[in-house]
Protein backbone atom coordinates (compact mmCIF):
# COMPACT_ATOMS: atom_id res chain seq x y z
CA UNK A 1 0.00 0.00 0.00
CA UNK A 2 2.60 2.17 0.80
CA UNK A 3 4.46 1.80 -2.58
CA UNK A 4 0.96 2.29 -4.52
CA UNK A 5 0.80 5.95 -2.52
CA UNK A 6 4.30 6.98 -3.06
CA UNK A 7 4.11 6.13 -6.64
CA UNK A 8 0.42 7.75 -6.96
CA UNK A 9 1.34 10.93 -4.82
CA UNK A 10 4.65 11.53 -7.09
CA UNK A 11 2.80 11.22 -10.30
CA UNK A 12 0.14 13.37 -9.04
CA UNK A 13 2.63 15.83 -8.21
CA UNK A 14 4.31 16.13 -11.22
CA UNK A 15 1.44 16.43 -13.50
CA UNK A 16 -0.12 19.56 -11.03
CA UNK A 17 3.08 21.15 -10.76
CA UNK A 18 3.98 21.41 -14.07
CA UNK A 19 0.49 22.46 -14.63
CA UNK A 20 0.45 24.76 -11.98
CA UNK A 21 3.76 26.79 -13.33
CA UNK A 22 2.69 27.46 -16.78
CA UNK A 23 2.27 30.23 -15.26
CA UNK A 24 5.64 31.72 -15.31
CA UNK A 25 6.05 31.23 -19.22
CA UNK A 26 3.04 33.92 -19.92
CA UNK A 27 5.23 37.43 -19.29
CA UNK A 28 8.56 35.85 -21.62
CA UNK A 29 6.29 34.27 -24.11
CA UNK A 30 4.43 37.29 -24.99
CA UNK A 31 7.55 38.89 -25.24
CA UNK A 32 9.81 36.47 -27.06
CA UNK A 33 7.09 34.42 -28.98
CA UNK A 34 4.78 37.49 -30.33
CA UNK A 35 1.73 35.59 -27.94
CA UNK A 36 -0.74 38.13 -26.22
CA UNK A 37 -1.90 37.90 -22.68
CA UNK A 38 -5.13 36.82 -24.26
CA UNK A 39 -4.08 33.98 -26.49
CA UNK A 40 -1.64 32.53 -23.98
CA UNK A 41 -4.75 32.87 -20.95
CA UNK A 42 -6.87 30.93 -23.94
CA UNK A 43 -4.43 27.94 -24.35
CA UNK A 44 -4.64 27.68 -20.72
CA UNK A 45 -7.90 27.86 -20.76
CA UNK A 46 -8.64 25.17 -23.80
CA UNK A 47 -6.59 22.86 -21.29
CA UNK A 48 -8.46 23.24 -18.52
CA UNK A 49 -11.93 22.85 -20.20
CA UNK A 50 -10.78 19.84 -22.54
CA UNK A 51 -9.06 17.97 -19.13
CA UNK A 52 -12.69 18.83 -17.85
CA UNK A 53 -14.53 17.30 -21.22
CA UNK A 54 -12.02 14.28 -21.09
CA UNK A 55 -12.16 13.62 -17.43
CA UNK A 56 -15.58 11.49 -17.44
CA UNK A 57 -14.51 9.32 -20.50
CA UNK A 58 -11.08 8.72 -19.03
CA UNK A 59 -12.42 7.56 -15.68
CA UNK A 60 -14.72 5.29 -17.10
CA UNK A 61 -12.05 3.77 -19.60
CA UNK A 62 -10.07 3.01 -16.35
CA UNK A 63 -12.98 1.73 -15.02
CA UNK A 64 -13.14 -0.82 -17.41
CA UNK A 65 -9.68 -1.27 -18.11
CA UNK A 66 -7.61 -0.50 -15.31
CA UNK A 67 -5.48 2.77 -14.57
CA UNK A 68 -2.01 1.42 -15.97
CA UNK A 69 -3.10 2.05 -19.98
CA UNK A 70 -4.40 5.32 -19.53
CA UNK A 71 -2.02 6.73 -17.27
CA UNK A 72 0.95 5.72 -20.34
CA UNK A 73 -0.74 7.06 -23.20
CA UNK A 74 -2.08 10.44 -21.10
CA UNK A 75 1.32 10.65 -19.42
CA UNK A 76 2.93 10.58 -23.50
CA UNK A 77 0.24 13.21 -24.83
CA UNK A 78 1.06 15.26 -21.55
CA UNK A 79 4.76 15.43 -22.67
CA UNK A 80 3.99 15.89 -26.68
CA UNK A 81 1.96 18.96 -25.18
CA UNK A 82 4.63 20.30 -23.26
CA UNK A 83 6.73 19.85 -26.51
CA UNK A 84 4.56 21.78 -29.03
CA UNK A 85 4.70 24.88 -26.51
CA UNK A 86 8.10 24.57 -27.07
CA UNK A 87 8.68 24.46 -30.71
CA UNK A 88 5.25 25.52 -32.47
CA UNK A 89 4.98 29.33 -31.98
CA UNK A 90 1.90 31.36 -32.53
CA UNK A 91 -1.99 30.88 -31.18
CA UNK A 92 -2.44 27.97 -33.47
CA UNK A 93 0.36 25.85 -31.75
CA UNK A 94 -0.09 26.11 -28.13
CA UNK A 95 -3.67 25.79 -28.62
CA UNK A 96 -3.14 22.09 -30.22
CA UNK A 97 -0.57 22.56 -27.13
CA UNK A 98 -3.49 23.08 -24.09
CA UNK A 99 -5.18 20.52 -26.13
CA UNK A 100 -3.14 17.49 -25.75
CA UNK A 101 -2.41 18.84 -22.24
CA UNK A 102 -5.78 18.89 -21.29
CA UNK A 103 -6.24 14.90 -22.32
CA UNK A 104 -2.98 14.22 -20.61
CA UNK A 105 -3.75 16.23 -17.12
CA UNK A 106 -7.34 13.71 -17.34
CA UNK A 107 -5.16 11.28 -17.07
CA UNK A 108 -2.10 11.51 -14.60
CA UNK A 109 -4.20 13.83 -12.52
CA UNK A 110 -5.92 13.25 -9.45
CA UNK A 111 -9.44 11.25 -11.38
CA UNK A 112 -7.69 8.17 -12.41
CA UNK A 113 -5.64 7.88 -9.23
CA UNK A 114 -7.82 8.42 -6.93
CA UNK A 115 -10.49 5.99 -7.98
CA UNK A 116 -7.33 3.01 -7.71
CA UNK A 117 -6.50 4.68 -3.72
CA UNK A 118 -10.33 4.58 -2.64
CA UNK A 119 -10.74 1.05 -4.25
CA UNK A 120 -7.67 0.35 -1.92
CA UNK A 121 -8.43 1.68 0.95
CA UNK A 122 -11.25 0.88 3.92
CA UNK A 123 -13.79 3.23 4.05
CA UNK A 124 -13.19 4.38 7.60
CA UNK A 125 -9.66 5.17 6.07
CA UNK A 126 -10.85 6.61 2.78
CA UNK A 127 -10.99 9.96 3.44
CA UNK A 128 -7.69 10.81 4.82
CA UNK A 129 -5.52 8.44 2.73
CA UNK A 130 -6.80 10.29 -0.65
CA UNK A 131 -5.91 13.45 1.16
CA UNK A 132 -2.50 11.76 1.83
CA UNK A 133 -1.89 11.45 -1.68
CA UNK A 134 -3.52 14.57 -2.81
CA UNK A 135 -1.15 16.01 -0.29
CA UNK A 136 1.85 14.42 -1.73
CA UNK A 137 0.92 15.60 -4.95
CA UNK A 138 0.93 19.12 -4.03
CA UNK A 139 4.78 19.10 -3.25
CA UNK A 140 5.05 19.28 -7.30
CA UNK A 141 4.22 22.71 -7.01
CA UNK A 142 6.58 23.48 -4.55
CA UNK A 143 9.76 22.34 -6.21
CA UNK A 144 8.80 22.91 -10.13
CA UNK A 145 7.92 26.44 -9.82
CA UNK A 146 11.10 27.57 -8.61
CA UNK A 147 12.83 25.36 -10.77
CA UNK A 148 11.08 26.55 -13.80
CA UNK A 149 11.77 30.29 -12.59
CA UNK A 150 15.40 29.40 -12.53
CA UNK A 151 15.30 27.85 -16.25
CA UNK A 152 13.79 30.58 -17.17
CA UNK A 153 16.09 32.88 -15.91
CA UNK A 154 19.23 31.38 -16.88
CA UNK A 155 18.35 29.77 -20.26
CA UNK A 156 15.22 31.11 -21.40
CA UNK A 157 11.45 29.84 -21.38
CA UNK A 158 12.17 27.48 -24.27
CA UNK A 159 14.70 25.24 -22.31
CA UNK A 160 12.56 25.33 -19.58
CA UNK A 161 9.93 24.29 -21.03
CA UNK A 162 12.05 21.35 -23.14
CA UNK A 163 13.05 19.81 -19.55
CA UNK A 164 9.31 20.13 -18.31
CA UNK A 165 8.81 18.02 -21.26
CA UNK A 166 11.78 15.38 -20.21
CA UNK A 167 9.91 15.49 -16.43
CA UNK A 168 6.44 14.49 -17.56
CA UNK A 169 8.13 11.92 -19.40
CA UNK A 170 8.91 10.12 -16.65
CA UNK A 171 5.35 9.96 -15.17
CA UNK A 172 5.37 7.04 -17.60
CA UNK A 173 7.74 4.84 -15.94
CA UNK A 174 6.27 5.00 -12.71
CA UNK A 175 2.80 4.48 -13.50
CA UNK A 176 4.13 0.76 -14.80
CA UNK A 177 3.83 -0.64 -11.53
CA UNK A 178 0.73 0.60 -10.47
CA UNK A 179 -2.10 -2.26 -11.76
CA UNK A 180 0.17 -5.18 -10.19
CA UNK A 181 -0.24 -3.14 -6.69
CA UNK A 182 -3.92 -2.16 -7.13
CA UNK A 183 -4.80 -5.90 -8.29
CA UNK A 184 -2.98 -7.17 -5.19
CA UNK A 185 -4.68 -4.82 -3.00
CA UNK A 186 -8.10 -5.69 -4.11
CA UNK A 187 -7.61 -9.11 -3.77
CA UNK A 188 -9.08 -9.40 -0.77
CA UNK A 189 -12.02 -7.30 -0.98
CA UNK A 190 -15.58 -8.82 -0.07
CA UNK A 191 -17.21 -10.46 -3.26
CA UNK A 192 -20.10 -8.35 -5.04
CA UNK A 193 -23.33 -8.40 -3.05
CA UNK A 194 -25.73 -7.87 -6.28
CA UNK A 195 -25.55 -7.38 -9.95
CA UNK A 196 -23.51 -4.37 -10.08
CA UNK A 197 -25.23 -1.14 -11.21
CA UNK A 198 -25.17 0.21 -14.92
CA UNK A 199 -23.46 3.13 -16.05
CA UNK A 200 -26.37 4.77 -17.74
CA UNK A 201 -28.27 4.03 -14.39
CA UNK A 202 -25.80 5.43 -12.12
CA UNK A 203 -25.77 8.31 -14.27
CA UNK A 204 -29.43 8.92 -14.53
CA UNK A 205 -29.18 8.56 -10.26
CA UNK A 206 -26.82 11.00 -10.06
CA UNK A 207 -28.17 13.77 -12.01
CA UNK A 208 -31.15 13.84 -10.17
CA UNK A 209 -29.58 13.64 -6.63
CA UNK A 210 -29.98 17.48 -5.53
CA UNK A 211 -26.55 16.74 -3.48
CA UNK A 212 -24.84 15.87 -6.35
CA UNK A 213 -25.97 18.69 -8.39
CA UNK A 214 -25.31 21.40 -5.90
CA UNK A 215 -21.44 19.64 -5.26
CA UNK A 216 -21.04 20.14 -9.09
CA UNK A 217 -22.21 23.84 -9.49
CA UNK A 218 -20.18 24.89 -6.42
CA UNK A 219 -17.21 22.81 -8.05
CA UNK A 220 -17.10 25.46 -10.89
CA UNK A 221 -16.14 28.31 -8.43
CA UNK A 222 -12.66 26.24 -7.46
CA UNK A 223 -11.68 25.90 -10.53
CA UNK A 224 -12.57 29.54 -11.47
CA UNK A 225 -10.90 31.04 -8.82
CA UNK A 226 -7.71 28.56 -8.26
CA UNK A 227 -6.68 28.63 -12.40
CA UNK A 228 -7.34 32.37 -12.40
CA UNK A 229 -4.79 32.62 -9.92
CA UNK A 230 -2.24 30.04 -10.95
CA UNK A 231 -2.07 31.35 -14.14
CA UNK A 232 -2.80 35.30 -13.78
CA UNK A 233 -1.00 35.98 -10.60
CA UNK A 234 2.51 36.56 -12.28
CA UNK A 235 1.25 39.32 -14.78
CA UNK A 236 -0.80 40.67 -11.83
CA UNK A 237 2.16 40.63 -9.25
CA UNK A 238 4.43 42.56 -12.14
CA UNK A 239 1.65 45.12 -12.79
CA UNK A 240 1.79 46.01 -8.98
CA UNK A 241 5.62 46.49 -9.40
CA UNK A 242 6.14 43.11 -7.27
CA UNK A 243 9.35 41.41 -8.16
CA UNK A 244 8.79 38.73 -10.42
CA UNK A 245 10.88 36.10 -8.50
CA UNK A 246 8.14 36.59 -6.18
CA UNK A 247 5.83 34.92 -8.61
CA UNK A 248 7.57 31.61 -8.32
CA UNK A 249 8.05 31.82 -4.66
CA UNK A 250 4.09 32.32 -3.96
CA UNK A 251 3.29 29.85 -6.35
CA UNK A 252 5.93 27.23 -4.14
CA UNK A 253 4.32 28.57 -1.24
CA UNK A 254 1.04 27.42 -2.50
CA UNK A 255 2.29 23.98 -2.69
CA UNK A 256 3.68 23.79 0.19
CA UNK A 257 0.68 24.80 2.24
CA UNK A 258 -1.69 22.52 -0.16
CA UNK A 259 0.71 19.56 1.23
CA UNK A 260 -0.48 20.35 5.33
CA UNK A 261 -3.64 21.71 3.94
CA UNK A 262 -4.58 19.28 2.04
CA UNK A 263 -4.04 16.35 4.49
CA UNK A 264 -5.77 18.23 7.21
CA UNK A 265 -9.06 18.38 5.37
CA UNK A 266 -8.89 14.78 4.46
CA UNK A 267 -8.32 14.06 8.12
CA UNK A 268 -11.03 16.06 8.94
CA UNK A 269 -13.47 14.34 6.31
CA UNK A 270 -13.08 11.04 8.36
CA UNK A 271 -14.64 12.81 11.44
CA UNK A 272 -17.14 15.93 10.35
CA UNK A 273 -19.91 16.76 7.73
CA UNK A 274 -17.45 16.42 4.54
CA UNK A 275 -20.21 19.08 2.59
CA UNK A 276 -20.01 21.21 5.89
CA UNK A 277 -16.11 21.81 5.49
CA UNK A 278 -16.67 21.95 1.53
CA UNK A 279 -18.80 24.60 1.83
CA UNK A 280 -15.95 26.58 4.53
CA UNK A 281 -12.97 26.03 2.24
CA UNK A 282 -15.38 27.71 0.08
CA UNK A 283 -16.22 30.99 1.90
CA UNK A 284 -12.03 30.97 3.42
CA UNK A 285 -10.87 31.24 -0.11
CA UNK A 286 -13.34 34.47 -0.79
CA UNK A 287 -12.73 35.63 2.34
CA UNK A 288 -8.70 35.79 1.40
CA UNK A 289 -9.18 37.04 -2.01
CA UNK A 290 -11.30 40.15 -0.13
CA UNK A 291 -8.34 40.64 2.22
CA UNK A 292 -5.47 40.51 -0.35
CA UNK A 293 -7.72 43.23 -2.51
CA UNK A 294 -7.76 45.41 0.48
CA UNK A 295 -4.35 45.54 1.36
CA UNK A 296 -1.49 47.13 -0.58
CA UNK A 297 0.05 44.31 -2.81
CA UNK A 298 3.70 43.28 -2.18
CA UNK A 299 6.18 41.12 -1.68
CA UNK A 300 4.60 40.08 2.41
CA UNK A 301 1.27 40.09 1.31
CA UNK A 302 1.74 38.39 -1.44
CA UNK A 303 3.05 35.40 0.68
CA UNK A 304 0.87 35.30 2.99
CA UNK A 305 -1.79 35.13 0.55
CA UNK A 306 0.04 32.72 -1.19
CA UNK A 307 0.05 30.73 1.77
CA UNK A 308 -3.49 31.15 2.99
CA UNK A 309 -5.01 29.80 -0.34
CA UNK A 310 -2.39 27.26 -0.19
CA UNK A 311 -3.94 25.59 2.60
CA UNK A 312 -7.32 25.34 1.34
CA UNK A 313 -6.15 24.52 -2.30
CA UNK A 314 -6.93 21.10 -2.72
CA UNK A 315 -8.26 19.89 0.65
CA UNK A 316 -11.77 19.86 -1.93
CA UNK A 317 -10.50 16.94 -3.42
CA UNK A 318 -10.56 14.22 -0.41
CA UNK A 319 -14.23 15.69 0.57
CA UNK A 320 -15.50 15.62 -2.75
CA UNK A 321 -14.04 11.74 -3.60
CA UNK A 322 -15.51 10.69 -0.21
CA UNK A 323 -18.97 12.26 -0.59
CA UNK A 324 -18.91 10.18 -4.13
CA UNK A 325 -18.00 7.16 -2.95
CA UNK A 326 -20.15 7.41 0.44
CA UNK A 327 -23.27 8.02 -1.66
CA UNK A 328 -23.01 6.65 -4.87
CA UNK A 329 -20.79 3.52 -4.10
CA UNK A 330 -17.32 2.49 -6.41
CA UNK A 331 -17.93 0.92 -9.15
CA UNK A 332 -18.62 4.12 -11.43
CA UNK A 333 -16.10 5.86 -9.32
CA UNK A 334 -14.23 7.30 -12.20
CA UNK A 335 -17.25 8.77 -14.47
CA UNK A 336 -18.93 10.05 -11.71
CA UNK A 337 -16.31 11.67 -10.29
CA UNK A 338 -15.58 13.13 -14.35
CA UNK A 339 -19.12 14.51 -14.43
CA UNK A 340 -18.03 16.66 -11.13
CA UNK A 341 -14.67 17.34 -12.36
CA UNK A 342 -16.18 18.69 -15.56
CA UNK A 343 -17.78 21.53 -13.67
CA UNK A 344 -14.66 22.86 -12.15
CA UNK A 345 -12.82 22.55 -15.67
CA UNK A 346 -16.15 24.85 -17.39
CA UNK A 347 -14.74 27.24 -14.36
CA UNK A 348 -11.34 27.16 -15.12
CA UNK A 349 -12.02 27.65 -18.92
CA UNK A 350 -13.66 31.01 -17.65
CA UNK A 351 -11.64 31.90 -14.97
CA UNK A 352 -7.93 31.21 -17.42
CA UNK A 353 -9.70 32.97 -20.73
CA UNK A 354 -12.21 36.18 -18.63
CA UNK A 355 -8.69 37.16 -16.49
CA UNK A 356 -7.10 37.63 -20.31
CA UNK A 357 -9.73 39.19 -21.95
CA UNK A 358 -10.29 41.92 -18.88
CA UNK A 359 -6.32 42.18 -18.96
CA UNK A 360 -6.77 42.50 -22.81
CA UNK A 361 -9.72 45.09 -22.66
CA UNK A 362 -8.64 47.27 -19.53
CA UNK A 363 -4.56 46.78 -18.56
CA UNK A 364 -5.85 45.80 -15.01
CA UNK A 365 -6.91 42.80 -13.56
CA UNK A 366 -9.93 44.68 -11.24
CA UNK A 367 -13.05 43.21 -12.76
CA UNK A 368 -11.77 40.02 -12.94
CA UNK A 369 -10.92 39.56 -8.79
CA UNK A 370 -14.50 40.97 -8.03
CA UNK A 371 -15.84 38.26 -10.26
CA UNK A 372 -14.03 35.90 -7.85
CA UNK A 373 -15.63 37.07 -4.81
CA UNK A 374 -18.96 36.91 -6.50
CA UNK A 375 -18.86 33.36 -7.23
CA UNK A 376 -16.92 31.66 -4.22
CA UNK A 377 -19.82 32.98 -2.16
CA UNK A 378 -22.04 31.73 -4.57
CA UNK A 379 -20.58 28.10 -3.89
CA UNK A 380 -20.19 28.57 -0.52
CA UNK A 381 -24.62 28.70 -0.62
CA UNK A 382 -25.01 25.97 -2.70
CA UNK A 383 -22.11 23.46 -0.90
CA UNK A 384 -24.20 24.21 2.52
CA UNK A 385 -27.56 23.50 1.38
CA UNK A 386 -26.07 20.27 -0.15
CA UNK A 387 -28.14 17.02 0.21
CA UNK A 388 -25.53 14.52 1.38
CA UNK A 389 -27.67 11.83 1.58
CA UNK A 390 -27.57 8.26 -0.55
CA UNK A 391 -30.12 8.09 -2.65
CA UNK A 392 -33.72 6.38 -1.33
CA UNK A 393 -33.11 3.05 -2.74
CA UNK A 394 -29.50 1.92 -2.83
CA UNK A 395 -28.80 -0.28 -5.36
CA UNK A 396 -26.48 -2.03 -3.36
CA UNK A 397 -23.63 -2.33 -6.09
CA UNK A 398 -19.68 -2.85 -4.77
CA UNK A 399 -18.44 -0.39 -2.81
CA UNK A 400 -21.15 1.55 -1.45
CA UNK A 401 -21.27 2.98 2.27
CA UNK A 402 -23.73 3.54 4.56
CA UNK A 403 -24.05 6.96 5.84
Amino acid sequence: MILLLILSGTIISICMGLRQSLGLFMRPMTVDAGISAATFGFAIALQNIVWGIAQPFVGALADKHGPRPILIVTALLYALGLLLMAFWHGAVGINVAGFLLGIGTAGTAFGVLAGVITRATPPERRSQTVGLVAAAGSLGTMVLAPVGQSLINAYGWEVAMLSFACIASSMVFLAFPIKGLAVALNADAPPPQAKPQGLREALREAVTHRGYLFMTLAFFACGFQLVFITTHLPAYLQLCGVAPGVSATALGLIGLFNTIGTYTFGWLGARYSQRRLLAMIYLLRTLFIIGFMLVPISAASTLVFAAAMGSLWLGVSPLVTGIIARVFGLTHFGTLYGVVFFSHQVGSFFGAWMGGLVFAQWGNYNFAWGALIVIGLMAFTLQWLMDENPPKEPKGFPGLVPA
